[in-house]
């Protein structure tokens, strides 16, 4: 195979679109469920997680901000909005929308499923 922007779309290389997802987290007593759409982990993933080994962010909030997009494709989060640091008063994002995000991520993109073995 000759290198080409052809021949690595044949074979899947690129992220694609986003995918819709629905995610369901609790505050407090109240559940919520929210539509989120989640790019594949991508050049955009991996631009975060050099920064942050960089010491330049947090690797987790850089995964939620490269990841978690609108329907129109736009970032929903920066990693400060999620870390709190974009708005002291209101905080960091609550441990169940985080755990719920990251849920998403990884069933998006096959995190922590064993590839299947040759036959």
């Amino acid at each position: 195979m000759e290198l080409s922007i052809e021949s690595l779309q044949e074979q899947g290389a690129f992220s694609g679109a986003p995918v819709e997802r629905s995610i369901t987290w609790k505050q407090g007593k109240d559940e919520f469920t929210a539509t989120v759409h989640i790019r594949r982990l991508s050049y955009y993933s991996a631009v975060n997680d050099v920064a942050a080994l960089r010491g330049e962010g947090d690797v987790i909030a850089g995964r939620i901000a490269a990841c978690v997009l609108d329907a129109e494709g736009k970032p929903v989060f920066t990693p400060a909005d999620i870390t709190g640091e974009a708005d002291p008063g209101r905080g960091p994002l609550n441990a169940d929308l985080t755990q719920a995000l990251l849920l998403e991520i990884g069933a998006v993109n096959n995190l922590g499923k064993p590839p299947s073995s040759a036959s």
